[in-house]
């Protein structure tokens, strides 16, 4: 019978999970997390089936954009309920610095950190 993982032995896991998915943009405020940020502040979204019950609130992740190989780190803040489970809804500023505004939708792979 499998053993179930939970606290520390869950979190390590997870920081060796590589998830893909697609990246947008939102304008941040008042997140699930119960903090107030700004558009500036490095802020992700993650989806509603990896955010449960707020467990990854602050954690860290890694996010690479596929398609041209940037990279930049954001804080886990809020909860995306649209996201599919590896996609990421980023603040204006995280996600500038894998692409343009304009571009909107970015192929992404990220993990935590």
């Amino acid at each position: 019978m499998p053993t179930q993982l939970s606290g520390t032995a869950k979190l390590s896991l997870e920081r060796r999970t590589t998830y893909t998915g697609e990246g947008t943009w939102y304008e941040v405020g008042l997140g699930a997390c119960g903090y107030n940020d700004t558009d500036s502040d490095a802020i992700v979204a993650i989806s509603a089936e990896i955010y449960g019950s707020g467990g990854y609130c602050n954690q860290w992740v890694q996010i690479t954009n596929t398609d041209n190989g940037q990279t930049a780190s954001g804080q886990v803040r809020d909860e995306c309920e649209s996201c599919d489970s590896g996609s990421l809804d980023m603040s204006p500023s995280l996600f500038e610095q894998l692409s343009t505004l304009d571009t909107g939708i970015i192929p992404i792979s990220w993990s935590f950190t």
